[in-house]
């Protein structure tokens, strides 16, 4: 079996790849993650995502090489991770009572071949209206410091939607499943073989 490669050290990417019952590793990609000027949410997420692919093609020569990369897009604007729990909060209060789409790029790298395949999975939330408390609160507990939107869907974040619609919810944490399923597929790997 083609040994499978994680290029993410995502603690929350790494839990959604477990769930196919595959063995893989994990190894962090060195890639500059600067936006390119005029770059839009779905080009930028595809790039990122067969870049880290890619970075780690030399190192593992035998491998499909797993890459994701995640925006968040609140009123036309790309949004990153937040970093900070003032960022956190800013971000939360754009959010409140909109819209929100999530890009998520997925590129599966097979270094044997060089075959290249990259999606975008797009992924919408509708945050409620949320109170200045809640916002507060919400980030002292959780800390969605690291997380694109500044929540956490798997956890606590649930509490701020109104609704969420797309096509895999794992999208929203990170890396699309159904999407990737369907690219191992047609390298020839299944999870269920």
């Amino acid at each position: 079996m083609t040994q499978l490669v994680l290029a993410s050290t995502s603690p929350f990417r790494k839990a959604l790849l477990t769930k196919l019952g595959m063995p893989f590793i994990t190894a962090a990609p060195d890639v500059d993650e600067t936006p390119q000027p005029n770059e839009s949410a779905t080009d930028l997420v595809q790039r990122l995502a067969a870049a880290k692919a890619r970075a780690l093609a030399e190192s593992y020569p035998h491998h499909l090489i797993i890459g994701s990369d995640q925006v968040c897009v609140i009123d036309g604007k790309i949004t990153g991770k937040p970093h900070t729990e003032e960022n956190a909060r800013a971000q939360l209060r754009q959010a409140s009572g909109h819209s929100v789409i999530f890009y998520t790029g997925l590129a599966l790298f097979d270094s044997r071949t060089t075959q290249l395949t990259v999606v975008c999975e797009p992924f919408s939330v509708d945050f409620r209206l949320l109170t200045e408390e809640e916002i507060i609160n919400y980030v002292h507990k959780e800390q969605p410091l690291n997380c694109a939107g500044s929540f956490k869907s798997e956890g606590l974040g649930i509490t701020l939607f109104d609704r969420l619609s797309g096509r895999d919810p794992n999208t929203l944490v990170g890396l699309p499943l159904i999407a990737l399923c369907e690219m191992l597929r047609q390298a020839g790997v299944d999870p269920l073989a």
